[in-house]
């Protein structure tokens, strides 16, 4: 199965992308009139859908996770995330981009270790 690429970063493939269902493409508000009728607007989203990526056993190396920090790190960044289905979205760092957090705090030989479990916050632009 292909990779999953950020921005030019390669990524495992094996990152899940959590909130996939949980957006809808249409915006709708309600409101009553003065006369009591029910006003009902819709339209179509023009852009941001979130995107977050991440997984409980999907682990990077120290090195890959810099090269996201890098890009969330970079004022007004926007680039293509390919998906490994070959999906491609234009996408920007949302809040506060990425989380990580060592997958192991110290070895047993007192090294830390170059395993990483991250979440990836994205949406669409």
């Amino acid at each position: 199965m292909p990779a999953i690429t950020l921005g030019g970063v390669t990524l495992p493939d094996d990152l899940q992308w959590t909130d996939e269902y949980a957006w809808s493409p249409v915006a709708r508000a309600s409101t009553y009139s003065l006369t009591g009728s029910l006003i009902i607007e819709e339209a179509a989203k023009q852009a941001g859908r979130p995107i977050t990526l991440g997984g409980e056993h999907v682990w990077l190396h120290l090195s890959t996770l810099t090269a996201l920090r890098v890009l969330a790190d970079t004022p007004g960044w926007t680039g293509i995330l390919v998906l490994a289905d070959e999906r491609q979205f234009t996408v920007a760092f949302r809040e506060n981009g990425i989380t990580a957090e060592p997958v192991f705090f110290e070895s047993p030989s007192g090294a830390a270790e170059d395993q990483w479990r991250v979440t990836i916050l994205l949406q669409t632009v």
